[in-house]
């Protein structure tokens, strides 16, 4: 029989289907693309915000119709909307046969079978439990490089924020396990592993009593085949020496940073819950650039947050502008309901919450440019991803940019290259996010 994974939202959820669908696999499954084609239609679903929510939803009812209409025999539904809204799922869309929550996905092959056999299951384990790693992930993202999800849950409780009540208390996962994950993923081909949870720089803390993120990199450094390390959601008032020092020491570990901020107004900082303060932002911002010069930090931001004023807005846009990240990205507020941030009385207008977005884009776009410019000349290694149709051209990307999310450097080469191929590109051009250049030749 024949399975459509649809997995939407994040990268930590993408993780959760890829190792779904290893068990899936495990058991005899095959899989496919097409939903004409598909006698099971599995769906990981998204609600972190209210166009992830929408979409998840808009999803399930497009694929219920294959059930009423079409030749799929079962339709199951996971991830973070199905753990928030198990039982609105359950009584208003009969179509869909099971629903697993956050924690549950690893019994997706079970339930299926009991499905198949005409029986309809939903099933919720603690979100406080780590789901048992039990079968080989399936690598979607091209195989040359993968997602390593070090952690599940968060405890930072921001007021805006729903994960904790979806993904549970935060649970680091044995470095061992993670070891093991890694080196098979570097035997299946992966160069490139890019360290996710909902927070990393609180790795280990549970299990180890300290931050071991530190300790994880360096061991994972030692595995072969693996070139690019890079890291993720890092909480900047989390941010350690140790772990700077770790960065600029390892050849293997991207000079590239996220670090989400969500804002710099100290007085809406303290609203969102969040430990960080202006001044702590910058002293960080300024170490990591003092220790690794050529680092590239990415972050994101909330504008329109309830009871943010224009003299907020205005703090934000002027940190903005004396930061200069490499990569930023903004999001107008969503009211996210059982969050404590919903029910602040001073919500702002939605039109102006996108104005002020629009304006926080506005001026990182002047920056990007900037510094993209600042490349040109420049002789970068690149990560080539795959071939430009009908052109002696390639699209890969640098240290400086995580997929799907920041920019890309378009190769111009007569040579042969293969996805996951590294090569020495010259800058010779610059667009506001992308690069494009030339295979450098040594000689040169």
């Amino acid at each position: 029989m024949k399975i459509l994974c649809i997995s939407l939202g994040c990268d930590k959820n993408l993780v959760d289907s890829e190792n779904m669908l290893g068990l899936l696999r495990k058991d005899g499954y095959e899989f496919t693309d097409d939903e004409a084609q598909a006698d099971i239609i599995l769906i990981n679903t998204c609600c972190f915000i209210g166009d992830a929510k929408e979409e998840s939803i808009n999803t399930i009812l497009e694929m219920a119709q294959w059930k009423t209409e079409g030749t799929c025999k079962a339709l199951i539904v996971t991830g973070c909307l199905a753990q928030r809204y198990q039982q609105e799922i359950i009584d208003e869309i009969p179509e869909v046969d099971a629903v697993l929550g956050t924690t549950s996905y690893m019994e997706v092959s079970r339930v299926l079978g009991n499905v198949l056999k005409g029986q309809r299951e939903n099933v919720f384990r603690s979100i406080d439990e780590l789901p048992d790693d039990e079968a080989e992930r399936i690598v979607t993202t091209g195989g040359y490089y993968s997602f390593l999800k070090i952690a599940e849950g968060c405890d930072k409780r921001c007021t805006y924020c729903i994960i904790p009540s979806l993904r549970g208390r935060y649970r680091s996962v044995p470095m061992e396990r993670l070891l093991e994950e890694a080196r098979s993923l570097a035997e299946q081909g992966v160069r490139e592993l890019i360290l996710v949870a909902q927070e990393t720089t609180l790795y280990g803390v549970d299990l180890y009593g300290e931050k071991a993120l530190p300790r994880l990199l360096r061991e994972l450094c030692k595995i072969s085949g693996i070139q690019w390390i890079r890291i993720q959601y890092c909480y900047p008032e989390e941010i350690t020496e140790e772990l700077i020092d770790v960065m600029a020491e390892e050849e293997k570990i991207c000079h590239y940073l996220d670090i989400p901020i969500q804002h710099a107004s100290d007085r809406i900082l303290k609203r969102m819950g969040r430990k960080a303060t202006q001044e702590g932002l910058r002293k960080i911002i300024g170490r990591l650039r003092e220790r690794i010069p050529d680092i590239a930090l990415r972050t994101t931001l909330i504008s329109g947050f309830p009871g943010e004023t224009e003299e907020d807005h205005e703090i934000l846009m002027e940190f903005v502008d004396d930061m200069e990240f490499e990569r930023l990205g903004v999001f107008a507020y969503s009211q996210e309901e059982d969050t404590p941030a919903a029910s602040f009385p001073d919500q702002i207008p939605q039109e102006l919450k996108e104005e002020r977005r629009d304006e926080v884009m506005e001026l990182q776009q002047e920056i990007a440019f900037e510094k993209s410019e600042a490349m040109v000349g420049r002789v970068l290694e690149v990560m080539i991803e795959g071939k430009v149709a009908d052109e002696n051209a390639y699209v890969g990307r640098t240290y400086m940019d995580s997929p799907g999310v920041d920019g890309l450097l378009f190769v111009n080469t007569d040579l042969d290259l293969m996805s996951g191929d590294f090569v020495r590109v010259k800058v010779t051009g610059a667009a506001e996010y992308d690069l494009i250049g030339e295979v450098y030749e040594e000689n040169e």
